[in-house]
Parts: C-alpha cells; structure tokens; sequence
C-alpha cells in the first residue's frame, strides 16, 4: 500500500511515496468568513460615569490623524481605563463600522492570551496555529487596509519590557503583575512592537509608566491624566451613593481622598455596604488615623468596570507600582519610601540628600585616613601600575559623587514617570500625594521596615533643621511642615530619640519666634520629656529644653507652670555655671517677665535690676541682651505707672539695639513698640502713632500679619486712636485683633481678654452701652478664671464694667464693683499708681451721677491732687479730671469757677486734642451752655 506524508512541522522531512490503492484525502485549510466590525471592550458602559470633557476631546482629535498612537499616562486608580472604555463606547455609538479592539497588556502572557482572543474574534488565517508569533500575525493582519477603520487598545502597559526588550513572550520581562506563561515562543523583537507598526488604525495605550509613553509616543502623543476636578470628584461620589449626603460633607470627603476616583469609588462602595456609615462618618474615620485610613484604602468594592486582574483597592493598587520599583530599582523605592514620611508638599532635595552627603563625607575621610598610613599600606592601597595615591583618591571621590548625583536623578525620574512624586514650581522641590504617602509607609509597616525609614526622616530633618535665630527664619519656613509631622513620628531606639529631641527643641525655638505657641509648647514639652529621661533633668540640653517649655508656658498665658519650670532652672544654673554666669541671668530675666505678666511688679523689678547691676560689672556693656534688660525693666516701670522712668530706659534701649542691629530686626521693634505705648499713656499721641504705624508695617513684612506681636501693637494702635477720640477707627483695629487672637492664641487667652476690655471701651465712649456689658461681663468672668480675681487685668475689666453700669444708671451695682476694685488695689498698688486714679476717678464720677456732690468733689480733688505728681498739666488725663471737676463744682453752686476752670479745660483741648475730638466738642458745648445760661 502506498502513502504521502506532509510535513507536519517535527524535525523529520520530506515526503515518502509508495503504492497506495485506495482513495487519498487532501484537507486544506478552507477561507473564513470576516465577521461584521465588533467591538471586543470587554466591560459594558458604566452608567456613573462622569464625562471628562477635556481628556475625551483631546482623544477624539488625536483619532482624526491616521495611524497616531497617543499614552494615557497617570497613577493608578486615576481613570485612565475608564475614560478608555467610555471612548470606546463612544466610537461604536457614533461609528458601528468601526472596529473597537480591547487587548489587556499588564504583561506578556495577558497580552498573548487576549490577542489570541481576538483573533478568534475576528477570525483571523493562520490563529489555529499555536507556535505561531500572535503579535506578528496581529499586527500584519492589523495592516490590511481592506479591514477598514479600526482603534487597538492597549490597557494597562506598564512594563517597558514590552516595548524596549528583545526577549521570549513565554519568559517576559518584569512586570506589574505575576506572570503565567503557557509557551516558550522565541522572538527577535520586543512583543508589543509588531502591533505598533501599522499606520491604518488608531492605538490607544493606557499606562502608569510616563517612559512608557514617551517610548511608544513621543511627547506630542502624550496625554496625561490627573486627578478629578472638586466639582467632577463631588458629582462622581454622589452618583455612586445609594443614598443622599450633604455638600459639605461630600466635598470634605473627595478632598481627603484627594480627587483620586477609584478612591472616591471604594468610599462609595463602602458607605453604601454599610448601612450605619454616613459619608460624614466615613470621613471622621479617615482622618481619625492612619491605621483607620488604610483599613478603609484597603476595602476592595466589586467594579464591573475593572480588569479582574486589576486591584479594586487604591492601597493596593499603588502597592503594586511600587512593588514594581523596588523590584527594578530599589534606590528609587528607598527615595520614596523616605518621601513618605514628610509633609506632602515642599520637600527640599537637601533634606533627601542628606545620606549622600554623609556618604561622601565618609569617602572623603577615608581617603585621608590612606594618605596618613604608612608607604607599604598607600602602595597595596594603589591599582596596579598607578603611582600617584593623591590622584587616584581624587577620581575616586570625583567619580563617587557624581554616581550619587546620577543615581538620585534615575531615581526621581522613574518615580515620577509613574506619577508617585512631581516636581514643584522650583526644580528643587518635591511633591507627593497624601494617600502614596500612606500606602507606602502601609508597605513598609507589612514588611518590617517602618521604623528603620523613620530613624533616616529624623536623621535628615534633625541634620537640615536650623536654628531658631533670625538670620535662619527662611530656611525654618520652608522645613517647619515637615518638623511638625515629625512630633508624632517619635523613634525608639535611644541614639535616634536623642536626634527626635533635638529637632524639637529647635522647632520649638523657631515656632516660638513666629507666634505658633501652641506648637511650640508641644514640642519643647516632648523634647524635654525626651531628654530628662535619656539625659537627666540636670545636663545642659535638658535646660535648654526646660528654658523652651517655660518660656511656651509664659506666651500661652500659662504663668504658674512657666514660673515653676524657671525657678528650677535658675537653681541648677547658679549651681552648675554661676550665679552670675550669663545664662542664669538669662533665666533670671525671663522669671522676672513671668513676675510682671501675674502683676508682680516689686518682684520682678528686684530681680531685673540685679541683672541689669551683674550685667553691668560681670560683662561688656555692649553685650546684646543688655538692651533687652533694659527693655524688661521698662516694661514693669510701665506697668507701675512709672512713665518717665520706663521711657528713659525704653530710648537707651531703642537706639542700642538699632545700632547693633537694626531698626527693623525683631528685637529691636519691642523696644519701639512699648516706647510708643509710654507715649499713648504720656498724652503724646502723635509721636505714639507715627511709631506704632512704623512698627506695624515692619512686624507685618518680617513677621507676619497675624503673628501676636504685629497683633500687639495694632491694639496699642487703637488705644493711640481711642486718645484722640478716633472710636471708628479703634473698633475696625480692636475687631480683627480679636478675631485673630482668639484663634491664633485662643479665646481665653490673656490677651484676647485685653482686646475684648478694649473694644468694650470703645463701645461705652460710643454709647453702646448693652454690646460693651456684654463683652465686659464675659471679660470678667473670664478674666477671673484664666487669671484670678485680683490679677490687675482683672481688676480692670471690674472698673470698665462699673462705668458702664454708670453710664446706664445702674449707680449701686457700678458703686459696689468699683469699692470693690479700689479696696483690691490698695493691697497691691500704690496710691499714685495710674489704674488706682482711675478708680478713683470713675467713682467720683458716680458719686456725682447720684448727686453725692461733696462726696465726688472730694475724690476728685484727691484725685487731681495725687495725678499731678504722675502727669503733665497737658496730659488727655488730666483734661478729663478737670472737666469732671468743673461739672461738680457747677452742681454745687460755685458756677463762677466752674466756668472758669472749664474754659481753661476746653482752651488746653482744642490745643492738645483738637478742636474734632468728642472731648473738645462736648465740653465747648457745655461751657457755651453755661455761659448763656447763667447760673442756672
């Protein structure tokens, strides 16, 4: 019997003949039939979907220009695929003729599997064969223009293996995901290539991978997708609940979930399998911590619109790019694993350099540990044939940095290829979103290596971070988010708790110089907390903290623990340094401030003047804290009314420190500012403005606007302003300091209580009486809280409140509180000390009010009497006493010397005040009201 043999593809070949005697059968492979143009998009349209106009145009126009190839690059979970499939619907919407062709391409052997399938789709010769080069036999068939027009998606090419390498589709190349191969299919060729090539159809590729976009389409063709848009994110979150939520909460939502949409979609999916979970409950549990926050990024909601393969999960959607980096380049997987744990925004490249420049440093001193050894050690040290240790050594240090250099710059480069980290407005600076933070320190946390990232953020940060002197204010700026992460970011081996501490107690110094006193109370508490355990509570660094935390309290207005904490340092100090050494003194000053803020003024004037006497004889006179002692001093003799004395001291102090250092620095401008309030209180208002407006607008330009200090002087603005009877002008002032002070300091703060005691004054020269009790009775009740019921700022809100109560009538309930003042204050204020004439003064007006006119002439001659040896003839104050004097004598009868003292009065005010101040104004009228009307 003969037979024929085909060749069917084995080592053997060739044909045998021989006799056959029955019937041969030739089968032959038989043409198909081309199906109709079909869409092989695998998901169906997502009715949720919100259209994102500016991408989805750019798409349409780049399909108009033939055989164009265009990226959608961006990280995932962003919506790349998703815009993907909704332009796919799109085209077989408006175009049925056209072929839509979905290949998944995360790898290799996906993308072998899913071109397969299409071919089987589409019916294409020669599929049947298995050993076949499927992407050769695509890509040819995707070249026959007689298919017509067609568009090829690419979803998901993250691997440039695919692109860039030669290799086996059965091997691959690294990739995203895990790879499953079932053939060993040998090319010459990177895989994807072949399917690139045509110039019939319109490709559309979707990657994480930004290289991989410029590989495949150069720079015109890429398109990059970022986050939503607010109001796009609000409307995507609201379609995707089953139930309604309020604006508010959506939109503080989408904004924690920084615009990102499968994130926004997973929260969805969450609240609504949750039936007791609000969207404000969501976000409560997001923000509350963030081990609450990846439980929830780590929730996998069903999306049919999703590659099965894919992660439903944002957490674990990122873990895989960056399981992806750690596998190709682990430097770039290091740089971002320490980018984790700044502040998101503004990370210097210094402060990542830091190990490089260590590393260097290292280099460097081994290279001058081999030029110190012995000549035998130097010539085993030296490549063969070379001589010359120096230069070697050289080219090695040379070389050494420069590979750091190119390192650092591959690293930043891929990670921002897949859009993990961006570059800032300056090239210097870095970018990276919240939720990459976390998912990656979520990473490091699952494999054991959160705590050694740590210890190098601390390392860093503690090496960068400067001091807190004013020269080194910028570079503090732009570091300080990242200190203040840093405070809960405490480490827990003790060399790197040594560091923590450091870098606290300097963020603390800084935050102190910029008004941030709650932040700065918080850092030194745990610098100090830190130290005395490590160190103990007597070493010099355990001071220097211990002097941070007490000054922290003394700015919060918490004076008892700041006087504490100072007393303990002054006896270590003069038992460790000296009594006189210059940092005991130091502590010492700050005690006695401590002492004025509580109304100590004795005290503290007893320990400033030692100061001031130890200072003198002990060190140079030119030093420069002694224009701040001098300033200090002043500060309690204002407080005791001694104004000649304080501004005496305030101008030595004044022109020292702006010849030493400026008229703008900010140790000199407190001099200034409390110079001019000596001014307010002297009557000479227009020298006190023309200072105080300079010290605003320098305060405001080197400080800040809402810095308490720039606050402090716009309130003694508005005393100056409240002098000169300007009442519009000091409100408009004294309501935006109080604002600002109850948030920046806080409600309850010492300070916020003066402004409130303020504006309450304002509002009583006004007549509006009502809106100044109001404030005046929360001043007192607050004031007596936070400061006690005989503190002098106390006592003063009592005696604003009693002559409002006068003002309206209310004689007996004004009487009682301003007895009750003057007795408090005889026990702690001398008889001339200006806020004991003022209660004097106020009482002596309501004595009269109640026709007790022998009673009110009394204290008020009193009053005048014991004021003069205080003020000048032409102080505002004593204008007013005279007036109110005059007044008391009209009432009683003596109407010739009555006229007579308020003529002089109001000559002396049109003089000094002006003929517009209220004053002025209203004692004209009264005495012309006198002169025509007789004694009457």
């Amino acid at each position: 019997m003969a037979s024929i043999k085909f060749d069917d593809g084995n080592t053997n070949s060739g044909s045998q003949v021989g006799i056959n005697n029955g019937v041969i059968n030739v089968q032959t492979e038989q043409p198909e039939p081309r199906p109709s143009p079909l869409s092989t998009v695998p998901f169906p349209p997502d009715p949720d979907f919100v259209s994102r106009d500016q991408i989805l145009d750019q798409i349409h126009e780049k399909a108009l220009i033939s055989g164009c190839k265009i990226v959608l690059f961006g990280l995932g979970g962003v919506g790349k695929t998703q815009i993907v499939i909704e332009y796919a619907h799109q085209v077989r919407r408006n175009s049925p003729e056209t072929w839509v062709f979905w290949v998944h391409a995360s790898n290799a052997a996906r993308c072998e599997k899913s071109l397969r399938d299409l071919a089987d789709r589409v019916k294409i010769p020669g599929r049947q064969d298995r050993n076949v080069d499927i992407f050769q036999l695509v890509g040819n068939w995707l070249q026959d223009e007689t298919i017509g027009k067609w568009v090829l998606i690419l979803d998901n090419v993250d691997d440039d293996g695919l692109i860039r390498n030669p290799s086996s589709t059965g091997q691959g190349s690294q990739n995203l995901e895990t790879i499953s191969l079932s053939n060993d299919i040998t090319t010459t060729q990177p895989p994807l290539r072949p399917l690139l090539q045509s110039s019939n159809g319109f490709i559309i590729i979707t990657s994480r991978s930004r290289r991989v976009g410029l590989d495949i389409a150069g720079h015109r063709n890429l398109i990059e997708v970022r986050p939503m848009e607010k109001l796009e994110a609000i409307d995507l979150l609201q379609r995707k609940l089953n139930i309604p939520a309020e604006r508010g909460s959506t939109e503080q939502l989408v904004e924690a979930l920084e615009l990102m949409p499968l994130a926004i979609i997973q929260a969805a999916g969450y609240i609504t399998h949750q039936p007791r979970c609000s969207v404000l409950q969501y976000l409560e549990k997001i923000q509350k911590s963030d081990r609450a926050a990846m439980r929830l990024l780590d929730y996998e909601a069903g999306l049919l619109s999703r590659d099965w393969d894919a992660k439903n999960s944002i957490l674990l959607t990122w873990q895989v790019s960056f399981d992806y980096i750690q596998n190709v380049r682990p430097s770039a997987a290091g740089l971002l694993s320490l980018m984790s744990f700044f502040d998101r925004q503004g990370i210097q490249e210094s402060v990542l350099r830091v190990q490089q420049t260590q590393q260097l440093n290292e280099c460097s001193d081994s290279e001058i540990a081999t030029d110190s050894s012995s000549e035998g050690e130097e010539g085993e040290d030296c490549p063969s044939g070379e001589d010359d240790n120096n230069s070697s050594g050289g080219d090695e240090g040379s070389s050494s940095e420069f590979d750091l250099e190119q390192s650092f710059e591959e690293d930043i480069a891929l990670l921002c290829d897949y859009s993990l980290i961006s570059i800032g407005e300056s090239n210097t600076v870095l970018t990276m979103h919240r939720l990459v933070q976390l998912t990656v320190r979520t990473w490091l946390k699952t494999h054991g290596q959160l705590e050694q990232w740590k210890e190098k953020f601390i390392n860093n940060l503690n090496h960068e971070f400067p001091t807190g002197d004013h020269e080194n204010w910028e570079e503090c700026r732009s570091l300080l988010p990242h200190v203040i992460l840093a405070v809960s970011q405490q480490p827990e081996s003790n060399d790197y708790l040594r560091q923590w501490a450091s870098l606290l107690y300097r963020g603390a110094w800084y935050t102190r110089e910029i008004g941030s006193f709650a932040d700065s109370r918080e850092m030194a508490l745990r610098s100090r907390k830190q130290r005395v355990k490590i160190l103990g509570e007597e070493d010099e660094m355990t001071i220097a903290s211990t002097v941070q935390l007490g000054m922290a309290y003394f700015l919060a207005g918490q004076w008892k623990k700041a006087e504490e904490l100072q007393m303990q340092v002054i006896k270590t100090r003069a038992t460790k340094l000296s009594a006189d050494h210059p940092d005991t003194l130091t502590s010492m000053n700050n005690l006695a401030l401590t002492y004025v803020a509580q109304g100590r003024w004795e005290e503290a004037e007893k320990i400033q003047m030692q100061v001031i006497k130890t200072r003198a004889t002990k060190l140079s006179a030119d030093r420069p804290d002694t224009p701040t002692s001098m300033h200090n001093l002043a500060l309690t003799y204002t407080a005791q009314g001694r104004w000649d004395e304080a501004e005496e001291l305030q101008v030595q102090a004044v022109e020292m420190s702006t010849t030493k250092l400026g008229a703008d620095h900010p140790d000199t401008l407190p001099s200034m500012n409390n110079l001019a309030l000596i001014y307010t209180k002297q009557g000479r208002l227009e020298e006190a403005e023309k200072i105080q407006m300079q010290v605003i607008r320098t305060r405001a330009t080197k400080l800040s606007a809402d810095h308490p200090d720039t606050l402090t002087s716009m309130n003694n603005l508005a005393l100056t302003y409240m002098a000169q009877g300007r009442w519009e002008e000091a409100e408009k002032i004294q309501i935006q300091v109080i604002k600002t002070r109850a948030t920046k300091l806080s409600a309850d703060h010492p300070a916020t209580l003066t402004s409130m005691n303020n504006l309450a004054s304002t509002y009583t020269e006004q007549g509006r009486w009502d809106e100044a009790e109001e404030l005046q009775v929360q001043a007192v009740e607050m004031s007596t809280t936070k400061l006690g019921a005989d503190h002098p700022n106390t006592l003063t809100s009592m005696n604003n409140l009693a002559l409002t109560y006068a003002e309206q009538g209310r004689w007996e309930e004004a009487e009682k509180i301003q007895m009750q003042v003057m007795k408090t204050r005889a026990t702690k204020l001398s008889a001339d000390h200006p806020d004991m004439l003022s209660g004097m003064n106020n009482l002596a007006l309501t004595y009269a009010e109640q026709g007790r006119w022998e009673e009110a002439e009394k204290i008020q001659m009193q009053f005048m009497k014991t004021r003069t040896t205080k003020l000048s003839a032409d102080h505002p104050g004593m204008l007013v006493s005279m007036a109110n004097l005059a007044k008391i004598w009209k009432n009683t009868g003596r109407h010739a010397e009555a006229v007579d003292l308020l003529t002089t009065c109001v000559a002396k005010e049109q003089r000094i005040l002006g003929p517009v101040h209220p004053y002025t104004v209203s004692d004209t009228k009264t005495l012309l009201e006198w002169e025509t009307g007789g004694e009457n």
